[in-house]
């Protein structure tokens, strides 16, 4: 078995890839501090060919060298743009007729696995600060809230790989 060179894996361009039929699903970073993080989603986010991202609070914004470290260019592909609140995102959202999801362990969450969606729907998915989580604000606006599944002895895992995980979730289930 012969490992595949990057001119093998047939990839779009920056030009195919604003052009392409997006997932519809959209990503709302909340207060999230590590710059390697940000730029972890924004990689995960074009793989998936991700609609939007939605940068929120203290989170920082492109261009910056750190994010770029962990994105690869992502930041020129996957369209994003700058909230200061999130309540506002969320109230944009609603309007839009969008389904708001936090990404965290509540009462009443809704185990992944369990998570069912629906071809004609548009989803926001809301990850929040690597320390204190989804606001509880946020939480209250949301339409529901999305935990993933745990066994260890941790409580969460890092935003960066929940993210990978609930985006590569919803994609292969909207397939």
């Amino acid at each position: 078995m012969r490992k595949l060179a990057n001119a093998e894996l047939d990839r779009k361009n920056i030009e195919e890839f604003k052009e392409a039929k997006k997932t519809p699903i959209i990503v709302v970073l909340d207060d999230i501090r590590s710059l390697h993080n940000i730029g972890s989603v924004f990689r995960t986010s074009d793989a998936f060919l991700i609609e939007k991202i939605y940068l929120c609070g203290i989170t920082a914004v492109p261009p910056n060298k750190e994010i770029h470290k962990t994105a690869l260019g992502a930041t020129e592909t996957v369209t994003w743009e700058y909230a200061k609140d999130v309540l506002e995102v969320i109230t944009k959202l609603k309007e839009e007729k969008v389904k708001i999801y936090s990404i965290e362990q509540t009462e009443k969450a809704v185990m992944l696995n369990d998570f069912s969606v629906a071809n004609n729907e548009k989803y926001a998915l809301i990850f929040g600060n690597e320390v204190k989580g989804v606001s509880q604000e946020a939480i209250n606006e949301s339409d529901g809230v999305i935990e993933i599944p745990q066994v260890g002895s941790k409580h969460s895992l890092n935003i960066s790989v929940s993210a990978g995980i609930v985006i590569w979730d919803l994609f292969q289930k909207l397939q």
